[in-house]
């Protein structure tokens, strides 16, 4: 059965080396160009903390480190958490 608790963003990291351009000309190497980013993040289940890291596509707003966020588990194997959402935003 699916539960939810909320977790906190330990780190964000920009993958720089996966331009997404945005634009089809382009002035500047990077004129237009967005990047997706990893977050990782934490999140307790019965007295245990997991730790878990979610993709985050190029162009949608990324969390800052200390954000809340909401975290979907599967109650019968809590290990396996998935991001829901974040600051009202969701997936």
């Amino acid at each position: 059965m699916k539960q939810e608790t909320s977790g906190t963003v330990v780190s964000v990291a920009k993958m720089w080396w996966l331009k997404v351009n945005t634009k089809a000309v382009r002035k500047g190497t990077l004129d237009g160009a967005t990047f997706p980013h990893v977050v990782k993040f934490t999140y307790t289940v019965d007295g245990k903390t997991y730790t878990k890291r979610a993709w985050i596509h190029a162009g949608v707003p990324v969390p800052k480190e200390g954000d809340a966020v909401s975290v979907e588990y599967d109650s019968d194997k809590p290990s396996k958490g998935k991001l829901v959402r974040y600051a009202g935003r969701g997936f």
